[in-house]
C-alpha cells in the first residue's frame, strides 16, 4: 500500500505472547516519532485495547528505562472480538476518533494476520514488528525474542546436564515453539544434546532408542534429549518417557518442561539492537509512504515483507543446522 500522506499521528500496539524485546521495540517506535515531529500514541491492551479505547500519547521521556525490561508495558491479550467485522469497524473508528494515521503492531502470527485484516478492510496504514520467541514467521532471518529465548534455554540444559552427569541419567527437555523447531536446534547444538526431536521431522521413537543406544555404546553415561513443542513430540513427552524406559531400563529419565520461562527475562543485547532497529525502520517506513507491510531483518538488512509473504510460507528449518545436529552428537 502507497500512502499519499505522510503520517502525523502514530499508534503502536503489542499483541499475542510476549517476547523478550517488546520494550525496547516500543521505546525505539516512540522515540523515532519524537525525532520526527510525530506525535505517538500507545495502545494498552493489544487489539482489545482498539477496541475499549485504551489510548495514551506517549513521548521520548514515557518509555525511559524499557530497554532493559522483558515482557511488554503496553500489556497484552487476546481479543475475540477483534476477530468479528463489528469489532475491527470499532478499533477502525477508534483510531479516527483519536486522528491517528498509521499503525504498528508487535507481534507473531495472529497479531500480523490481524493487522493484514485491519488494514485491508478499512484501508488503513499498518505495519508489522515480528516479536516471538518461536522465530516462525516468514520474510525475516530472525524475530524479536528468539535469541533471548535460546540464552535461557542454554543456561537451563547447562544445569540439567551437571545433574544428569552425577547421575547417570536421561533427561528429556522440552521446549517452547508451538510447531516450529527453532529453538530446539540451535538450542540442543548450543547445549551438545544426544538427539533433537522437532515437529518438521518425524524421526521415530525406534530411531531414538537406537541412538540412544549408539550413545551409551560410545561411552556415554548420560544424555540430553531436547523436545520441542507441538503435535508429534512435545505433547507426548510424558508418553515418550515411559517408553524409553520401557526399551532402555538402565536409564533413569527425568522429564523437564522449561515452559514460559523461555518468554521471560531482560532481553540479550541482540534482541535489544534488533528491536530497536525495526522500530525505527517500521516508522521510518512509513514516513517514506509504504504501509501494509512487514519489516525484517536479512542478511543482516533491514527489509520490508508482504504479509501474505510472512503468513503464508513459514520459514524452514535450517538443513546446515541439522547437519551439524547429526554430526555433533556422536
Amino acid at each position: 500500500m502507497v500512502m499519499t500522506e505522510t503520517p502525523k499521528h502514530i499508534a503502536v500496539l503489542t499483541s499475542g505472547g510476549d517476547a523478550p524485546g517488546m520494550n525496547a521495540s516500543i521505546r525505539a517506535v516512540v522515540r523515532c516519532c519524537a525525532y520526527y515531529n510525530v506525535q505517538c500514541t500507545g495502545v494498552f491492551r493489544g487489539f482489545e485495547g482498539l477496541i475499549e479505547k485504551e489510548f495514551k500519547v506517549l513521548d521520548a521521556r514515557s518509555v525511559k528505562n524499557l530497554i532493559n525490561r522483558g515482557g511488554t508495558f503496553l500489556k497484552s491479550t487476546r481479543s475475540d472480538r477483534f476477530l468479528t467485522e463489528e469489532g475491527r469497524a470499532l478499533a477502525f473508528q477508534n483510531l479516527r476518533d483519536e486522528q491517528v494515521d498509521a499503525l504498528i503492531v508487535i507481534g507473531g502470527n495472529g497479531s500480523l494476520k490481524g493487522a493484514q485484516i485491519l488494514g485491508e478492510e478499512h484501508q488503513f496504514p499498518v505495519i508489522g514488528i515480528p516479536a516471538t520467541i518461536d522465530n516462525d514467521i516468514n520474510g525475516t532471518d530472525q524475530t524479536i525474542g528468539y535469541d533471548t529465548a535460546l540464552n535461557t534455554v542454554i543456561e537451563a540444559i547447562d544445569k540439567i546436564r551437571d545433574t544428569a552427569s552425577s547421575h547417570n541419567r536421561l533427561f528429556l527437555v522440552e521446549v517452547m515453539g508451538r510447531n516450529a523447531g527453532d529453538i530446539a536446534v540451535s538450542a540442543g547444538i548450543g547445549a551438545g544434546a544426544e538427539e533433537i526431536l522437532i515437529p518438521e521431522q518425524n524421526l521415530g521413537k525406534e530411531r531414538l532408542i537406537k541412538s540412544l543406544k549408539q550413545s551409551q555404546k560410545s561411552g556415554k553415561t548420560s544424555s540430553i534429549v531436547v523436545v520441542s513443542e507441538g503435535k508429534r513430540t512435545g505433547k507426548n513427552i510424558i508418553r515418550l518417557s515411559k517408553y524409553i524406559m520401557k526399551h532402555l531400563p538402565e536409564y533413569e529419565v527425568r522429564v523437564t518442561v522449561l515452559g514460559h520461562i523461555q518468554r521471560g527475562g531482560a532481553p540479550s543485547c541482540y534482541d535489544r539492537v534488533l528491536a530497536s532497529r525495526l522500530g525505527v525502520f517500521a516508522v521510518e517506513t512509513l514516513l517514506n509512504h509504504t504501509a501494509n507491510m512487514m519489516v525484517g531483518i536479512r542478511n543482516k538488512d533491514m527489509v520490508t515483507a508482504t504479509f501474505e509473504e510472512s503468513l503464508t510460507n513459514r520459514s524452514k528449518i535450517n538443513e546446515e543446522l541439522l547437519h551439524v545436529a547429526e554430526i555433533t552428537k556422536i
